[in-house]
């Protein structure tokens, strides 16, 4: 149940998570750094670090990235009513723009406007794709430095472009590493 001091943030998640619906071309990950710009910069309810676990997290997990990260940023913000808002707020934009534009697309799809409109959109995805890696990037270099965030990056692209490997194990067994390493460190150091 969400506090008192949450119950004004409806509203505000409500329109944030509209926009992001409204705005997401391309899908899950496109919305990603969508989601970071309303989430981190505009509103603050999460740093940078919480957001790069809860996009971990979220990522390891089965189902669309476009929902269980407002899903759990609502949550966070608003309580179960927070969940709620923010996944309708972000899919319902989505409902009816699929039904909108493929009545469109389907009668008008050999226009040269409608395919310049859906060619059009591809380059400010990838700009906004690799400002998030570049962000990521920068994250990862401070908390691990040049060569182990280059040495993970490698292996893990490896992983998933050459053999195939879905993305959520690569990013499981991440995790799993990150929660046994301090184990296996703190047993190192103990006295024998």
């Amino acid at each position: 149940m969400p506090s008192p001091l949450t119950r004004p943030m409806r509203l505000p998640l409500f329109w944030a998570f509209l926009r992001i619906g409204l705005l997401g071309f391309g899908g899950g990950p496109s919305m990603i750094p969508l989601i970071q710009q309303e989430v981190v910069k505009r509103h603050a309810w999460m740093d940078e670090e919480t957001f790069g676990d809860v996009l971990a997290i979220a990522n390891t997990l089965p189902g669309p990235i476009a929902t269980k990260m407002p899903g759990y940023i609502g949550y966070r913000v608003a309580g179960i009513s927070g969940c709620l808002i923010a996944v309708a707020a972000v899919i319902i934009p989505m409902i009816l723009a699929m039904i909108a534009l493929l009545g469109v697309f389907s009668r008008y799809r050999e226009m040269a406007w409608i395919q310049g409109m859906s060619h059009g959109v591809i380059p400010v995805v990838i700009v906004m794709m690799v400002q998030l890696t570049l962000d990521f990037w920068n994250k990862s270099r401070v908390a691990l430095g040049w060569w182990i965030s280059l040495t993970m990056a490698a292996v893990s692209g490896g992983l998933i472009y050459w053999l195939g490997v879905h993305p959520g194990w690569v990013v499981g067994s991440l995790l799993l590493g990150a929660m046994l390493l301090p184990l296996g460190a703190r047993r190192k150091e103990a006295p024998r």
